[in-house]
């Protein structure tokens, strides 16, 4: 059981990469004396749903599969069913699936009496090396990913490695996508092992993918701490590649691409950008776009089918940008990004229609 403690602020919680059966002892407390009730999806549930069972009593509430549970009606009828429940403020939820599960029940929980804790389970590569951790809560509205949200940061986090065995081949990749940013943002070490070791990693070895994952809390706790709720720029540099993803999802229509598939664009973009900007070597632009390639992910917007005129727009809608300047996260070479001031947008455009 490997275990790291994130200082979020005024919230303090523990991480840890092991099996489920291993932290009985850590769920029962929180589920208080009703049985937990576990926010999942029904294959989810039939997959996994004995093992979670076996080691305490549970109530599940199923939504659907993937990024259609994250809308306004999900959302209030997971609300519904949290006041039906009678559910006090004292006892844990528990988001049992992947990104966005765990985007809709802890947005739900920290709505419902203005905060129940949550619990992530996370059972996708995704959501185990990225997306649990970290408090950040969404639905997508409008046409815009993630647009309505919180910050609600989780009671505790568990990733059991073992439930990544039963994830299609598609699911791996987009997970593996987000494993690839970290490299590629802070850490050209871990980006380096990834290229020796990222084939055993998605045909299942197991120790791989748990120091993998184990690498990518360990770099999302630190980005975490350092900015809680994404102020002052520090955990900017986790959205690498996610403006363009973020334009791609939506000019796509939500659900249609999985986010880690968009992200792989989108850092090959981050990166083919800032080569033209003379910010990084082409070359490892070019190094960056082999790897996703042979991992399987695509790397090109022409891939994605949208048509590049409407991801201008969309991205002018992100989140960092400020003063009506769009701020993207660029790089100066593998391991060394940054969140930039603004990049010119007859420039970005200009980009967008000669990109690949």
């Amino acid at each position: 059981m490997k275990s790291l403690t994130v200082d979020a602020g005024d919230d303090r919680y523990d991480v840890l990469v092991g099996r489920l059966e291993d932290c009985r002892s850590r769920l029962i407390p929180l589920a208080g004396d009703k049985p937990l009730v576990v926010v999942t999806e029904p294959k989810v549930w039939g997959l996994h749903g004995a093992r979670l069972e076996a080691l305490l009593p549970c109530d599940p509430i199923l939504v659907p599969e993937g990024e259609p549970a994250k809308d306004w009606p999900h959302l209030q009828a997971l609300l519904e069913a949290f006041t039906t429940r009678n559910l006090d403020r004292s006892a844990a939820i528990a988001a049992f699936g992947g990104g966005s599960v765990g985007d809709l029940a802890g947005l739900a929980a920290g709505l419902f009496k203005r905060g129940i804790p949550v619990v992530q389970l996370p059972t996708t590569l995704l959501a185990q090396a990225d997306s649990a951790v970290g408090g950040k809560t969404a639905i997508d509205a409008f046409g815009q990913k993630n647009l309505v949200g919180m910050f609600h940061q989780p009671r505790l986090v568990i990733a059991d490695i073992a439930l990544l065995d039963t994830l299609d081949e598609r699911q791996l990749r987009a997970g593996y996508a987000e494993i690839v940013k970290y490299g590629l943002i802070r850490h050209e070490t871990l980006f380096e092992w990834l290229e020796g070791h990222g084939a055993a990693l998605l045909a299942g070895q197991r120790e791989y993918r748990e120091e993998a994952v184990w690498q990518s809390i360990a770099a999302k706790a630190r980005s975490v701490e350092a900015d809680v709720t994404d102020r002052n720029g520090a955990r900017a540099l986790l959205n690498f590649g996610h403006t363009f993803a973020h334009a791609i999802e939506s000019a796509a229509g939500l659900g249609t691409l999985l986010h880690g598939e968009a992200v792989a664009i989108g850092m090959v973009q981050a990166f083919d950008l800032s080569a033209a900007l003379g910010l990084c070597a082409h070359d490892d632009a070019e190094r960056v776009r082999t790897h996703l390639r042979a991992a399987g992910l695509p790397v090109t917007i022409g891939e994605s089918g949208v048509s590049r005129a409407d991801l201008l727009p969309l991205m002018r809608t992100d989140k960092k940008n400020a003063g009506g300047a769009v701020k993207l996260v660029l790089t100066r070479g593998i391991g060394d990004a940054f969140l930039s001031e603004g990049v010119d947008e007859t420039v970005l455009a200009d980009f967008l229609e000669r990109a690949a």
